[in-house]
């Protein structure tokens, strides 16, 4: 009788600096386990591992957007069928313990019965590099309003005469006068030169961040404009929600395969909370919160904008609905969303 290849299902644990991978045949027997160097050299060892088993049909990645980037990377690169393992639920897991080879296994079976997994997001086109330019102007947006926070802070506690000049100012003024200071440096030890040594240099780091995001802004605006021109056009999407929104999809938004799958992601589908003689809904508070504020931001520009928003809200608001979307609502109280 001819022998058959053996259909091979791998998983991988990834971590930092290093991968564990498992691999099982279609009858979720296990052939073995190994761990490999988390290096493009590690890649290629790992799929020649679990090519040795037989006939390579899937391998389940956990962390496809993190450590296991790369990794995945690399498989698709060599036409191999990748899934993203989410992490087992607690209940498994206390019922197995934990380790690399025990987690690894766990991937390969769940990529096997296909059970929690999804495809992973490309990582190697356009949106990828929105996505880049996206984290470092996110990172100078918040530590500029940190910055704007210490020096309000500052000035709180400043000697009288620094706080009496500067407290009634606002953000704009405060910050030009506090770039403008010329203080003795030799006279640090003076609570009053060393309050305003601080402010100035508050101040540059304000100005400085500013100029970045400035900078980012010119790169991220047509970069979202040539990915998704008609994004851009709808009303109440500006190139930063416009981001979110195609990072959020990533490279290949086809992965998402309906508009319910698009609203889970984000966290705007309602789950079901309904138990005996109550049906009810509840919000989800899970899916990816970026987007979810940014869809969050579209419908209140569209509230002030967007004419046909404008009335369907005045239609549904006559008819005894709550703008205010509420789950479960009140006694005798019903509740609309917007659409569109």
């Amino acid at each position: 009788m001819a022998q058959h290849e053996v259909e091979v299902t791998g998983g991988v644990d990834t971590h930092k600096d290093t991968h564990t991978a498992a691999a099982i045949d279609s009858a979720g027997r296990v052939l073995g386990s190994a761990q490999f160097p988390a290096s493009a050299l590690g890649y290629r060892k790992l799929l020649t591992w679990l090519r040795s088993f037989g006939v390579l049909v899937l391998v389940g990645v956990e962390g496809t957007g993190a450590y296991g980037a790369g990794l995945a990377r690399y498989l698709r690169e060599h036409d191999v069928t990748v899934v993203e393992i989410d992490r087992p639920d607690r209940k498994t897991r206390r019922w197995q313990g934990k380790s690399d080879p025990v987690d690894a296994e766990a991937a390969a079976r769940a990529a096997l019965a296909e059970r929690r997994t999804g495809t992973p997001k490309f990582r190697d086109g356009r949106v990828e590099a929105l996505r880049a330019l996206r984290v470092a102007r996110r990172s100078a947006v918040q530590q500029r309003a940190d910055v704007t926070r210490q020096i309000k802070t500052l000035i709180i506690t400043a000697p009288e005469g620094v706080r009496t000049m500067l407290r009634h100012l606002k953000d704009k003024d405060l910050l030009t006068v506090c770039v403008g200071f010329r203080p003795r440096l030799d006279q640090a030890g003076d609570p009053a030169t060393a309050t305003k040594i601080a402010l100035r240099s508050l101040a540059r780091r304000h100005r400085d961040l500013g100029q970045e995001i400035d900078e980012l802004d010119e790169l991220i605006a047509p970069l979202t404009q040539e990915i998704n021109p008609v994004l851009t056009k709808l009303n109440g999407v500006g190139p930063d929600v416009a981001g979110q929104l195609l990072v959020t999809a990533g490279d290949n938004p086809d992965r998402l395969r309906s508009e319910a799958a698009f609203a889970m992601l984000c966290g705007v589908a309602p789950l079901p909370a309904s138990s005996g003689r109550t049906h009810r809904h509840r919000l989800n508070r899970g899916g990816d919160r970026a987007a979810n504020a940014a869809l969050y931001r579209i419908v209140l520009c569209r509230l002030r904008w967007d004419q046909r928003t404008r009335a369907y809200m005045e239609r549904r608001t006559k008819e005894g609905l709550s703008k205010k979307v509420k789950f479960p609502p009140g006694p005798g109280q019903r509740v609309f969303t917007l659409r569109g």
